[in-house]
């Protein structure tokens, strides 16, 4: 039977499970990544499982996130991340090597490969052909160990491209028209593959953007063929002997089809506060912008930050605004010192930031009080950039370059100079020096853990029964996200190995009194509607609200990865059957769940209507067994 490049992946790393739309697979993992906001965690559950060394074939720990460091916190963390990845055969990236995705796909990313990360956007190493899915923390610590990761095995929508871009159109406005079509969660349990004749037009770094930001659709991940493209790259990264061939079998069927033709695709711009909420650029032209930020995990490669420095060159930025750029690597950086690209973007009036996520995830560069901001990033957010009132637009780096030239909305093609076309070197600058090799296992037993005292103990969660009772300490709309429920941001972020601290902040963006209320009220229950939990994979979402006592959360759909998440740290995930029952309750009602073993329906009891609601859930038998424990961290003590 002809094969999707997913099933190949799945059926060559299946250790248990069906092959059918649904069913819950268990899938050997080859690469693992974290990075130090969701890593310090990860690592701290990896040494309570008790493993010695790691069992994957490569895992990397990453510094990209917390590298702000406006007190001890941060460089504890990282310390103590070097630390343990020295003892547990662990690769340490250090602080200004570069951005864990535009790394990763770099230098140890494989075709065919398996990889899962602390970050929801691993899937950019489905650019290079790679099976990667973004994780909670304790999964990967899971797989670290060991364990197998599981999955609903998902459905497979080909996408087919066809034509060619045209000049000042590119690969971030592909993703665009991909989510304008699709939106935040017409991804969800889907693999979004990528075929047809259009691919070959397409580098790897323009199919990395693409992968990346597939994510804010929801699917599981994002993947291209590993095709003669992808060897030249590979070969350019001196690691040619890495590559491997694949590709869909001819005549493999998908089980959705959606279709692009490169050639028709215009400038487009996700508008606030969703990457979903697309709209072309030209509709926004003339629009006055106060701040432009180039980078991220998303756009940070050679190829889009030289493209940036060919439309600077010899220019000045707008005096309406200020530009900031954050390269993805030490890599690119390089390249950009070497032919004076750096110089031309320095000289144009661009603020460098670190190799480093940056203002992408709010930890400086925030906006001035209601600025539009225009960004190569992933994600708009409401308050992600640190201005709550900031209205974010994502866009390409032409769009942005065009923009903070003009300092109004641009649309790059009624720009008066040619397009900057941009070829990949034969050879990239390739320097491993910032990566810490373990030492090998017989000596890892004299390496030294170095703790800081901003590392609390991880919290323990007691197995939970029959029933659960208490009010509802929140009620939330459609599409709250993982930013929504535990923000990140310079001020938050050096909490995140301190979960007394972090829970602190629950719902901060929301409703500032949520983690108040919650412990007056001995915890309680979330409601909210669909697309509970999109975004981030930060697992902190599910680990501080059990903190502080939150039993279920009860909406119309969830998110995938914080679906697992609240699985992992013992928070009972439940849907109404009857959306309409979202309308039955409300803020402080009294709710009684009579929850079982968890096998079939639910019934919730609201006390304070005088109404009985029927619950769903998609839980497997082994996802009831680690609920029921109190979580995945005790439940996998007793696996390994």
């Amino acid at each position: 039977m002809a094969k999707t490049i997913t099933q190949k992946i799945i059926e060559s790393h299946l250790i248990d499970g069906k092959m059918e739309v649904g069913e819950e697979i268990a899938l050997r993992i080859d690469q693992t990544l974290t990075q130090d906001a969701t890593g310090t965690m990860a690592y701290l559950q990896l040494e309570a499982i008790g493993v010695a060394r790691v069992k994957t074939e490569l895992s990397v720990s990453y510094v990209d996130h917390n590298t702000l460091q406006s007190d001890y916190r941060n460089a504890d963390d990282h310390r103590y991340l070097q630390s343990v990845a020295n003892k547990h055969g662990v690769v340490f990236s250090r602080p200004g090597n570069g951005i864990c995705h535009q790394l990763h796909i770099e230098r140890f990313a494989r075709p065919g490969k398996t990889l899962i990360g602390s970050d929801s956007h691993t899937p950019t190493a489905g650019g290079i052909g790679a099976m990667a899915m973004g994780a909670g923390g304790l999964d990967v610590a899971g797989a670290m160990a060991g364990m197998p990761f599981r999955i609903k095995y998902p459905k497979v929508m080909g996408i087919e491209l066809s034509g060619q871009l045209q000049g000042w159109v590119s690969a971030k406005d592909v993703i665009l028209e991909v989510l304008r079509r699709i939106d935040v969660k017409g991804g969800v349990g889907f693999v979004l593959e990528y075929f047809g004749e259009g691919v070959s037009t397409l580098s790897v770094p323009d199919r990395a953007t693409i992968t990346n930001m597939g994510t804010e659709t929801g699917c599981t991940t994002s993947i291209f063929p590993s095709d003669d493209i992808t060897k030249a790259f590979m070969e350019a990264e001196k690691r040619g002997d890495q590559w491997t061939e694949l590709k869909a079998d001819h005549g493999a069927l998908y089980d959705d089809v959606m279709k692009i033709n490169l050639s028709e695709l215009v400038p487009l711009a996700a508008c606030p506060h969703s990457p979903g909420n697309i709209k072309p650029v030209s509709e926004l032209a003339q629009m006055p912008v106060q701040q432009v930020g180039i980078g991220s995990c998303t756009n940070s490669s050679l190829r889009d930050m030289t493209v940036c420095a060919r439309m600077l060159k010899g220019k000045t930025i707008s005096d309406k605004l200020h530009l900031v750029l954050n390269p993805g690597s030490r890599q690119v950086v390089s390249h950009l010192v070497m032919d004076n690209s750096l110089n031309d973007l320095v000289a144009a009036g661009a603020r460098l930031l670190e190799n480093a996520c940056g203002a992408c995830i709010g930890m400086g560069a925030a906006p001035s009080t209601g600025a539009v901001s225009v960004r190569t990033y992933n994600r708009n957010f409401l308050g992600r950039s640190g201005t709550k009132d900031a209205d974010v637009y994502l866009v390409s780096p032409e769009t942005a370059a065009a923009t903070a030239l003009t300092g109004v909305f641009t649309d790059p093609r009624t720009m008066d100079m040619p397009y900057p076309a941009f070829e990949q070197p034969t050879q990239f600058d390739v320097n491993d020096n910032m990566f810490i090799f373990p030492v090998d296992a017989a000596d890892a037993r004299d390496v030294e853990i170095l703790r800081g005292p901003n590392i609390a103990p991880l919290p323990k969660f007691n197995p939970i029964g029959d029933t659960l009772a208490g009010k509802v300490i929140l009620k939330t709309e459609d599409n709250i996200t993982t930013d929504h429920i535990m923000p990140a941001g310079a001020k938050i972020l050096p909490l995140r190995s301190n979960i007394p601290e972090i829970s602190k902040y629950v719902f901060e963006v929301v409703d500032p009194q949520f983690p108040e209320r919650a412990q007056a009220n001995g915890g309680g229950f979330v409601v909210g509607g669909e697309n509970y939990g999109q975004g981030s994979s930060r697992e902190h979402a599910a680990l501080a609200p059990k903190y502080l006592g939150i039993k279920a959360v009860i909406v119309k759909s969830f998110a995938r990865i914080h679906l697992a998440n609240l699985v992992n740290f013992g928070i009972v995930p439940l849907t109404f059957e009857n959306p309409a029952d979202y309308d039955h309750i409300d803020q402080d009602d009294e709710l009684s769940l009579a929850i079982g073993d968890l096998v079939g329906d639910v019934t919730l009891t609201n006390k304070t209507k005088n109404k009985t609601i029927t619950l769903n859930h998609t839980l497997s038998a082994l996802d009831t067994q680690i609920l029921k424990a109190g979580g995945k961290l005790p439940w996998i003590r007793t696996q390994v």
